[in-house]
């Protein structure tokens, strides 16, 4: 079975309205690691983490590391956030979506794009969305 993916439209206002993305999974050892670090780096904040995190499920840790970024170490929160943004792809013309290529600077204008597209990136993985998750 292939990868999952997902086509995203930038609708809010601003410069990159109308602006077309891939999101890509990433393979599921990429992904794997990517969570283990991820996780590691929110150890290391002294976030307090599940005993078993397999058995708090995907939503749990989803909501416990959301909730605590902001103790994350930016030297340990970078590369993850480039990784998450690896998995987008630009479609420079909407009518030919077929016809992609990698991200390069000038394709994103606007922060709350990149915001988007890591939350929608984000649920591409686990499934769920982040507004559905609880929150403390």
């Amino acid at each position: 079975m292939a990868r999952k993916t997902a086509t995203i439209v930038i609708e809010a206002e601003g410069r990159d309205r109308g602006k077309q993305f891939l999101l890509r999974e990433m393979p599921a050892s990429q992904a794997e690691k990517w969570a283990f670090r991820a996780l590691l780096a929110l150890a290391r904040a002294g976030i307090d983490l599940p005993d078993d995190p397999a058995e708090a499920g995907l939503p749990e840790i989803a909501r416990i590391g959301l909730a605590a970024l902001g103790g994350m170490a930016f030297d340990d929160a970078e590369p993850l956030m480039d990784e998450m943004m690896a998995c987008v792809q630009a479609v420079p013309d909407p009518s030919r979506p077929a016809i992609r290529r990698p991200l390069i600077e000038d394709d994103i204008e606007e922060v709350s794009t990149r915001l988007v597209l890591r939350r929608e990136v984000f649920q591409l993985h686990v499934g769920f969305s982040i507004p559905a998750a609880p929150w403390p």
